[in-house]
């Protein structure tokens, strides 16, 4: 991959506007990339929302679905932490942590894993909303409603 003084550090002083800003701050070798993981992830998820968020190119449903960021010898994606036993096979050959998955310009990009993989954060997005935790009331709220209640009461009983 040829050096450019363009290419400036997505963690770096400048802050992009758009998702088209990241890209075209990059070469064409590199924007090609990026093009191709935006259009995956549409594919995947095309009700989701396009944001920078941490100065990196994001997709939103109701929370943040997933990240990447171009970087030096890779494209870095950042899905949030994966269950091992679903992807675990898919993501063999490519360095990975909890949190994130490289893959480098060496090897071709791989559209069907990132759709795959983005399709599954959507699921888990959808659900996550559906099913909301009753909320818990603590127990001094419960004491200053009641004190609320006894106060409203002996001022009605004193006219």
């Amino acid at each position: 991959m040829a050096t450019s003084t363009k290419r400036p550090s997505p963690y770096g002083p400048r802050k992009f506007a758009s998702i088209d800003d990241y890209h075209s701050s990059f070469e064409e070798d590199v924007r090609k990339i990026l093009d191709q993981m935006r259009a995956a992830i549409r594919q995947a998820a095309p009700k989701a929302t396009e944001v920078i968020s941490y100065n990196m190119p994001a997709f939103k449903g109701n929370k943040n679905l997933v990240y990447y960021a171009a970087n030096k010898e890779h494209l870095g994606f950042y899905p949030t932490p994966l269950p091992e036993d679903i992807f675990g096979k898919d993501l063999e050959g490519y360095q990975r942590s909890k949190g994130a998955i490289q893959f480098p310009y060496s090897k071709p990009f791989p559209v069907a894993l990132v759709k795959k993989i983005v399709s599954y954060r959507v699921k888990v997005d959808a659900a996550a909303t559906e099913v909301k935790p009753a909320k818990s009331v603590s127990k001094s709220a419960k004491r200053k409603t009641a004190t609320k209640k006894k106060t409203a009461v002996k001022s009605k009983s004193r006219r």
